[in-house]
Parts: structure tokens; sequence; C-alpha cells
């Protein structure tokens, strides 16, 4: 298997940077303040596990023309020195009583005499990652600057993927594909279910994955009841349907999956559940073209799934975006108009309540093409598979 190159040209940074500053231009933003690591990395390319501290809180300004501005501790300017990015203002942090405000407070006061609009993302899936009272400290300082939701912009850029990108999720799929077909040489009646988790992932991490940050599942006579807790030790038992659902990734970018075995034999009920998952799935993947909405495609599998669902099952969406995150946006939901587009890349993540309580999940990455979806994942066996 042939990697992509890691990293990305400058060109790609100056198009991303391009793009945001026209829509700003449509909007009335003289700027955009980001906080978030997808977000500073998507327009400098910035990539470091030191996010998973939250001491530090670090900055990028998208100005209305030109490279953006990072503003963050010293600590990262050596990294950051390497991207593209030229202008690069620090502070020794952390710092309680001043963790980069002043910087801050310099770049924007310009903005603030003229009334400008500032754009942050408010919207839904977004977070403030600075201390709320140093964000109201900052406002206050800067009386006249008027805030916009800038959400919207960043997320129509960040929703359609690049080429490149594609190229980088592709291969952890592939990578993740790989190893969920060693699953069966590995998993077996008796081993417990935390020890599977780590063989799961020194597979991945085998077969080329960079890291396996999110791995869940569960098993249980004649199927599992949640989808999200940390393993047990409880041994593998014929008759156990055991889900793995996980998020590796490589270069940043992630893949997020699943597949469901039956250990030893499967029941009938089980066997169903995952054919009308595996049909839900397939009028999914036919669905997902330009022009259908969010909306429309959830319809969709949703119309397969009420063959049998008498549970509930409700996970709330039946998919997602994916790319530098997890979770990106759009959802697969009843209440998201938005419209496919080429290149967006999508999970579809059909799932039902069976039986005393029982839940399945089916899940497969595609990105959407002009004719129509391409697979990214090797697509799951049409019939539950017995280990």
């Amino acid at each position: 298997m042939s990697e992509p190159p890691r990293g990305f040209p400058e060109d790609e940074f100056a198009d991303r940077t391009a793009r945001a500053q026209a829509r700003m231009s449509r909007a009335g933003l003289a700027g955009i303040l980001l906080m978030t690591e997808a977000e500073v990395r998507y327009f400098t390319g910035f990539h470091t596990l030191f996010w998973q501290s939250p001491t530090r809180p670090w900055f990028l300004f998208v100005p209305a023309s030109g490279k953006p501005i990072a503003i963050i501790p010293e600590i990262g300017a050596a990294l950051m020195r390497t991207t593209w990015i030229d202008d690069i203002r620090t502070w020794s942090a952390p710092a309680p009583d001043d963790d980069g405000i002043s910087l801050l407070t310099d770049i924007l006061t310009p903005l603030a005499r003229e009334g400008a609009a500032l754009g942050v993302m408010k919207g839904h899936e977004t977070m403030l990652r600075m201390p709320l009272g140093d964000y109201e400290r900052l406002l206050a300082g800067l009386p006249g600057l008027h805030v916009a939701d800038a959400t919207g912009i960043i997320r129509s850029l960040r929703m359609v993927k690049s080429a490149r990108e594609i190229e980088k999720i592709a291969h952890i799929c592939t990578i993740g594909s790989d190893t969920f077909a060693k699953v069966p040489a590995f998993a077996h009646d008796g081993l417990p279910l935390d020890v599977l988790f780590r063989a799961f992932r020194r597979a991945a991490l085998a077969q080329g994955a960079d890291e396996v940050p999110y791995l869940v599942g569960g098993a249980d006579q004649g199927g599992y009841h949640d989808v999200i807790s940390p393993p047990t030790n409880r041994p593998l038992i014929k008759g156990d349907i055991l889900m793995l659902d996980t998020g590796a990734t490589w270069d940043g970018y992630f893949c997020d999956f699943d597949r469901n075995w039956a250990v030893g034999h499967a029941d009938d009920l089980s066997r169903r559940a995952y054919d009308v998952l595996w049909r839900a799935t397939e009028a999914g993947i036919d669905a997902a073209r330009p022009g259908t909405t969010c909306r429309e495609l959830f319809h969709t599998m949703q119309s397969v799934i009420a063959e049998m669902d008498d549970q509930g099952g409700d996970v709330g969406r039946l998919g997602h975006g994916l790319g530098m995150q997890l979770t990106e946006w759009p959802s697969h939901a009843a209440f998201d108009d938005t419209v496919l587009t080429e290149n967006m890349v999508l999970t579809l993540e059909p799932s039902l309540g069976y039986g005393d309580g029982r839940i399945m999940v089916h899940e497969e990455n595609i990105v959407v093409r002009a004719g129509g979806a391409e697979l990214l994942t090797t697509r799951a066996a049409p019939e539950l598979p017995v280990i």
C-alpha cells in the first residue's frame, strides 16, 4: 500500500485562506478569530497532540487579506515556524493574568476603532477554547467591535474536501478495512473484550495507522446494548454479537466505521437486523449524490430500517461528515437540510433496536462524487460474519 505525501504544500493553505476571505468579504467581516484545533490546523498545517492539554489557549487570526496571524504560546513557536505562517506572535504561557489577551488586543484594536465585524464560531458543534472570563475581558477592551457568527463560513469550507484531503482519508480507511479483516484471526470464544481492544489497536498500528484515538464497541448474547462504554474483561462467549467501531488516524485525518460479527453462531433475529442495516446502508450509498439533502438521505435509510426497528434504537442521526475530526458537519438527520455536493466525505451509519433492548449499528465511509457515492471503506459482508 503506497502512502500519500504527508502534510500539504503551501498552495493548499493559500487556497483555503483565499476562499475564506472571499466569503468573509461577502459577509462583511474584517477578520475571523479561530481557537480550536481543527480550524487552526486547517488554515496553517499546525499539527500537534499538545492540544490535549487544556492549560494553554491557541489563537489564529484570519484577516480580510493576506496570510493568517498566529497568536500562540512560545512552546509552539518552533513547530509553527515550519508551516507557511510568517507572522507568529508568542507569549510565555501559561500566564493566567494575560494568556495572549494583550497580543489579541493589539491585533483587534484597529478593527474596533473602525466598528468592524469580527467573525467567531458560535454555532452547533463549536466551542470557545479559551476561558470565558478572558473572552469577556478581551471584548470589554475592544469597544466598537462587532462579533458575528462565522460558523457558516468555516463549515462551508471544511465540509468539501480537497483531492489531497480525500487521498489521506481514503488511506486511513484502507488501513481500517485491512485491520477489520484481521479480527477473525485474533478474536475468539473466551477472549476478554479489553484484550481484544488492545489487539485491534496493535493491528491497526501495524497496518500503518498513526493513532487509534477512538475505539468503542460491545458484545453480548444475541446482541449488544451499548456502543460507547469502555471494554470490560468479560470474555467473548458463543452466541455473542460483537461490534467494533474505530476512529483511526493517518496524518491527522480520521476513518470512522464499524464491523459486526457473531461469535460461534448467529441467532435469526441478529441476522435479520444485520440484513436490514446492510440494505439501509446500500440505499444510502445509492442516494448519496450531489443535490440530495441530508434530510432526504436520512429518510432513505430510515425507510429501510422501519422494516424491523421496534425498539427505537435512536442515536439522533444516521451518519455525519468526516475528516480532521471524527465527526464533522453535516448530520444525516431529519433536521439537516444541507445539500450534498461533490467531494464531501461522509459516514453512513444506520442503526436499529430489536429484541430485548438490543441494538445494532452499521457504518461505512464514502466520498460524494459527481456520479454518486464512492466507497472509501471495503464494504462489509452482506451477511453477518461468524467467527
